[in-house]
């Protein structure tokens, strides 16, 4: 199966399983109303498509998304600013 084929076939998500799915995998608080409002007013949200007028979201793209809002690995909070 080509890379496509593989994007096409991935499972996606409707709104609130996707911000359901981002708590409980990543512990990452994410609701419905925050996906739909980034959705709307930023481009810093996770990828979606639409089907019709519902958003669609490839989990592989809530994945990427979530990892990107956690932080690195610090022992104290001083390591914090050094890693910023």
């Amino acid at each position: 199966m080509n890379e496509t084929n593989e994007r096409q076939s991935e499972r996606h998500l409707r709104r609130n399983e996707a911000a359901k799915y981002v708590t409980d995998t990543y512990n990452v608080p994410c609701s419905p109303k925050t996906l739909a409002k980034l959705a709307c007013i930023s481009s810093e949200g996770p990828p979606f498509r639409l089907a019709g007028r519902f958003p669609l979201y490839p989990i592989s793209g809530l994945d990427a998304w979530a990892q990107g809002k956690i932080g690195p690995l610090v022992r104290s909070t001083s390591e914090v600013r050094r890693v910023a």
